[in-house]
């Protein structure tokens, strides 16, 4: 048994807690999985090396549009990925390393699967069968979310993949079947798309993103159609495999070669089928707090999601928790914000910094989809202001009315924005198009900063014949 001033459960966002305002704070890390969190290892970040590539190969294909002679061939698989997790995996072991090691002579790291037994203490199950016991006068959780698994009849039958798999993939497959329709679907089927493999998407709804603004979605999806064979509006009734016996890679993880695998689903009305040497199954990310026993410390929780105040304390004295673990947002940006304001309030609690304690402000929190097209988002929706029954004016612009869109031929991209009609604040911006993620930057800017669009507008110079004149063109007509 072991007692600590601070018990940390995870290690993405949560590894920064430590530093040296906490030197005499004796520290427990637990971590069951690799060191560095969801971002590090099987997000945000391989994701977006793979996207890269994809991208490099997406544009050698579509080249003659430009009076290019260049052909995309082939992709070497194996030195994609090797190159993204030639960089990834030394960063992760040396995470473990250092805080295992002699520079942190404070901090205890247990490998191992935490849940509560009490109000602050947990059983850690270690990676050989034994359990101890740790307990902490605070313990922040920062155990993340997993990927979720549709009830679909027979899908514990085969060994599919998730968004934590299929970038380990030991070569490429010819043919790949993705369930969902959310940004892990559409990143990754881009990925594979573009690199050579036929990739099938089964999708519920009728629109791809679909919690996207609709006119984004409606765009996305269309623009989809070049990378990928879409179902749209299918109800999944099976998945199978053809082969008796699977195969599997040396990590042990479903092969890319070898394997068959059927989805069975009905579309308006009709029976479909579709085979694949593939299942990716990307239908969203579910917090891993059902996984922690919070009944038996007693704290509220809502289908697994840790519920907290405004400054990440749950209904424990003591006990705190952020994240994708009790964020309905689940982005790395916020969980980074919202970690480094608990940090600082934990200090506050001890006496050992002053108040008062801090928060994130989570209304303008921007996300973005790195697919292609990419997509940008901050704020409402038009649907959503709408629906708020909120005075608005909306904008819509292409790229293509501006020099630079011009040069790279679009005529489909565009920028939308939506302003209070009254107070001329913007509510919301909705980008679909290259660069999205970086356009949509001085936007959030000028709202976090309470600038109104006239403001925005006319206030800066923007750069001719730069991209970023789509967004001046948008300002104005508001």
């Amino acid at each position: 048994m072991a007692d600590f001033d601070l018990v940390i459960v995870g290690t993405g966002s949560a590894n920064s807690i430590p530093g040296p305002e906490f030197d005499d704070w004796s520290i427990a890390i637990v971590e069951r999985g690799t060191f560095g969190g969801t971002c590090l290892n099987v997000g945000c970040i391989p994701s977006k090396m793979f996207v890269y590539a994809a991208d490099v190969a997406d544009t050698i294909a579509t080249a003659g549009h430009y009076g290019i002679a260049a052909s995309f061939d082939s992709a070497d698989w194996p030195a994609i990925r090797d190159r993204v997790f030639g960089r990834i995996d030394p960063i992760a072991s040396g995470g473990r390393d250092y805080r295992s090691g002699v520079e942190c002579p404070n901090i205890t790291v247990f490998e191992g699967d935490a849940r509560f037994v009490s109000d602050r203490r947990l059983a850690v199950r270690m990676a050989d069968g034994s359990t101890e016991s740790v307990s902490g006068r605070h313990v922040v959780l920062g155990a993340g979310a997993r990927a979720f698994l549709p009830p679909y009849r027979g899908l514990g039958t085969v060994p599919f993949h998730t968004s934590d798999t299929v970038m380990r993939l030991d070569s490429l497959p010819e043919s790949m079947i993705v369930l969902g329709g959310g940004y892990i679907a559409c990143e990754l089927g881009y990925v594979f798309s573009a690199l050579g493999t036929n990739v099938t998407v089964v999708n519920r709804g009728e629109r791809l993103l679909r919690a996207e603004d609709d006119d984004v979605s409606t765009a996305f999806t269309a623009a989809a159609q070049r990378h990928f064979d879409l179902r749209l509006g299918s109800t999944v009734t099976s998945v199978g495999g053809a082969a008796a016996e699977f195969v599997y890679a040396a990590d042990g993880s479903p092969s890319a070669h070898g394997n068959s695998y059927t989805v069975e689903f009905t579309r308006g009305g009709h029976a479909e089928s579709v085979s694949a040497d593939v299942l990716l199954v990307a239908t969203g990310r579910v917090p891993n707090g059902d996984q922690l026993a919070l009944d038996l410390a007693g704290v509220d929780d809502e289908d697994g999601r840790v519920l907290t105040d405004e400054f990440y304390r749950t209904s424990v004295p003591g006990v705190w928790a952020f994240g994708d673990l009790s964020s309905e947002t689940q982005l790395k940006h916020l969980a980074n914000a919202q970690v480094r304001a608990l940090r600082h309030n934990l200090l506050v609690a001890e006496g050992q910094a002053d108040g008062p304690m801090r928060t994130v402000r989570e209304d303008l929190v921007p996300h973005a989809v790195f697919s292609h097209p990419q997509v940008a988002s901050v704020g409402l929706t038009e649907r959503d202001a709408r629906a708020a029954g909120l005075p608005i004016s909306v904008a819509n612009k292409p790229f293509g009315h501006t020099a630079y869109g011009w040069a790279m031929e679009d005529t489909a991209s565009f920028a939308k924005l939506i302003a209070h009609a009254e107070t001329r604040e913007l509510l919301g911006a909705h980008i679909i198009g290259p660069q999205a993620s970086t356009l949509i930057q001085q936007l959030i800017q000028g709202m976090a900063f309470g600038q109104t669009v006239d403001q925005m507008a006319r206030d800066q110079f923007y750069i001719h014949p730069a991209l970023t004149e789509v967004i001046e063109n948008a300002l104005l007509e508001l």
